[in-house]
């Protein structure tokens, strides 16, 4: 290269410590994204003050002004001067505090970040003063002013000394709905504190203090509306370690709404580690795998959930935003919130709304105007105020009501059930269609949850009475749902005897192996999980540092994308244990199965089947919805159907 065009090297400069406000600054380029990232570490110091109340005002969807108020312990006069001052805090005091953090603030950096980038102002009065005092963040002057106990934290004109950053917001409007759901996030965190937020000096949303026995169920549905609790059932699960002996370790509690609340986007997905709203891959991960099972297409539940882990178990020292956490053991987390919503979505939805519609004036507590499925949240204990830690079912289906024998329902013999040790011998060895049997047992008298079957209706559904109204019954997806979770019963059974072994998936050799370019990751897993991948009937072999060789797939999916189906297996191994993959291969077979095995349309049954199919389904988990997510029964109520006549009108 010649001389002339060569780069030239870049002058040297010296190692300087930077001004603490360009420090600040820099770190409110982490903190400080828009508006409703001030708002959220504000509410964040207010709640952390013991606030009953907290009160938000904005002006341009909080660009000109953000003002925070509450009625909290305050800050003492002497103390002040240090609210603006860098990692000044009384949330930690050592390396102790850290790892154990109860508080939803403890950087200590927010203010000063803030500070750094618009103009604030503290006003407070602590308990015991005789006058509040206000702080010019610029200035620093100090000065008395009238205020009752509580805080008053003002920041205006965000982003002046860095006008780059104000190109980057939005309208008003959007800065505004930002600002709504970070306070919407701590509202449904806190039941036991109310919050208001004005606009241009309107108010535009505000949701009153809820206490009692079913707080957090009336502020779910005060704030996500009560179609969302009223389509929800409620979580409480609790898990001990070994060596913990009886202290739970993890406590999940909330609502998870049923599969027919499912929306298009995840925009109503809430998950609360230690009352702090957090965004994590494990959890949201376990959500879906608990989902599923009975989800349709690519449907997003809707849920509102609360985990209790003990401090010391996470980290939440993480990122600045102080929205991600690190778990300790994240498989054992994951393990517990995917049980928590199995449980939770197990129960058949028939009995619960049958006990709801029978129940005399008064005879259910009031909360059931919120939940409507008869899973009622109990009193909360004074030791985890904000969380819903046990749930009661006021009723007990009786076993007269129910066919305990599943042979009525699935004529296979003793040999038949053996041959679930391999899936192969499984899926050649399944009729075309699963008979009903036609001397089933006599039914006992009795207000069965989905009722006394009438007739069956151009041989797809079957319409019976119950004492709200009209079922009707797909029976192709409602059997196919008893064949499958009977079969998911057996194999699980098989598995944990031992008796044949580790199931293995048949495999089909590829006459040319599928190669691809892959990351080391992707290399690591494929070696580390040899065995696993034998099992799933896939043989994947590393041909170079970067390159992998996939030689066998599934013979039930020979004909798909190799490689994609390659990069989603070893992608789920790096999420999951490997035992949770194989559970979930085996699941997809099973179903398949199901679906083949299920009773078919135009398929004439006495009106003694379709009561067996009635009781099965009463008695089967997730009799609600098919294998694939879609409902299997809708209930039309008398006003419903009263309604389409005008009776009474």
């Amino acid at each position: 290269m010649p001389a002339d065009t060569a780069t030239p090297l870049p002058a040297r400069r010296p190692i300087q410590p930077l001004p603490d406000e360009l420090i600040s600054q820099i770190a409110a380029g982490e903190v400080v994204e828009r508006p409703a990232s001030v708002v959220r570490e504000l509410v964040d110091n207010a709640l952390d003050a013991g606030a009953s109340q907290v009160t938000l005002r904005l002006l341009a969807g909080g660009v000109r002004l953000i003002a925070v108020e509450d009625d909290g312990c305050g800050i003492l006069r002497e103390e002040l001067p240090l609210a603006f001052r860098r990692h000044a805090t009384s949330k930690i005091a050592s390396l102790l505090d850290l790892e154990s953090v109860a508080t939803m603030g403890f950087r200590g950096e927010a203010l000063a970040a803030i500070n750094s980038i618009a103009d604030c102002s503290i006003l407070s009065r602590a308990e015991g003063q005789n006058h509040a005092y206000i702080l010019e963040g610029r200035s620093g002057e100090l000065r008395p002013v009238a205020r009752s106990t509580g805080t008053t934290v003002e920041v205006k004109e965000l982003f002046f000394s860095t006008p780059a950053r104000r190109k980057f917001l939005k309208t008003d409007a959007t800065e505004l709905a930002h600002c709504l759901e970070a306070v919407r996030r701590h509202a449904l965190a806190r039941p036991d504190v109310a919050f208001a937020v004005w606009h241009e000096g309107k108010l535009v949303a505000q949701w009153r203090r809820c206490q009692g026995a079913y707080a957090l169920a009336q502020r779910l549905a005060d704030v996500l509306g009560e179609d969302f609790v009223q389509r929800a059932v409620a979580v409480a699960y609790r898990s001990s370690a070994s060596g913990q002996g009886y202290a739970p370790v993890i406590q999940v509690a909330g609502f998870a709404g049923i599969p027919d609340a499912a929306r298009a986007r995840a925009d109503q997905q809430y998950v609360y580690v230690n009352g702090r709203f957090v965004r994590d891959r494990v959890l949201a991960h376990a959500a879906r795998s608990a989902y599923e099972d009975v989800l349709h297409g690519q449907r997003q539940p809707v849920y509102a959930l609360y985990l209790r882990v003990a401090p010391e178990r996470l980290d939440v020292n993480v990122h600045p935003t102080k929205i991600e956490v690190r778990f300790r053991d994240s498989r054992e987390v994951h393990q517990a919130l995917r049980h928590a919503l199995e449980d939770a979505l197990a129960a058949p939805r028939a009995a619960a709304a049958a006990l709801v519609a029978a129940a005399p004036p008064g005879a259910l507590p009031a909360a059931e105007a919120y939940t409507n499925n008869a899973l009622l949240l109990a009193p909360q204990p004074a030791a985890v105020p904000m969380y819903a830690s046990q749930y009661k079912m006021p009723f007990e289906a009786t076993g007269g009501h129910r066919v305990s024998d599943l042979g009525a329902l699935w004529q296979r013999s003793e040999s038949d059930v053996q041959s679930l040790s391999t899936a192969a011998s499984v899926y050649t060895a399944m009729p075309a269609a699963t008979a009903l049997a036609s001397d089933a047992p006599s039914l006992p008298p009795g207000d069965w949850p989905l009722g006394r079957a009438l007739a069956q209706l151009q041989g797809v559904y079957i319409l019976a009475e119950n004492t709200q109204g009209l079922v009707l019954v797909d029976m192709h997806a409602a059997h196919e749902r008893i064949v499958y979770e009977r079969l998911k019963t057996q194999w699980q059974a098989g598995a944990a005897s031992g008796a044949n072994g580790p199931a293995t998936l048949a495999s089909q050799p590829l006459l040319i192996a599928a190669t691809f370019a892959a990351t080391p990751a992707e290399v690591a897993t494929a070696q580390a999980h040899a065995d696993t991948l034998s099992l799933l009937g896939l043989d994947i072999a590393p041909l170079s540092e970067r390159t992998l060789a996939v030689r066998s797939v599934p013979a039930s999916l020979a004909q798909g994308d190799i490689v994609a189906l390659a990069r989603s297996v070893l992608a789920e191994l790096t999420q999951v244990d490997a035992s949770t993959v194989l559970e979930r291969a085996h699941h997809d077979l099973l179903a398949t199965m199901a679906c083949h095995g299920a009773v078919r349309a135009n398929r004439r049954l006495t009106i003694e089947e379709m009561n067996a199919l009635l009781r099965q389904m009463e008695a089967t988990e997730r009799a609600d919805q098919c294998n694939h997510g879609r409902p299997t029964w809708r209930q039309f109520k008398l006003s419903e159907l009263d309604a389409l006549f005008l009776r009474g009108r």
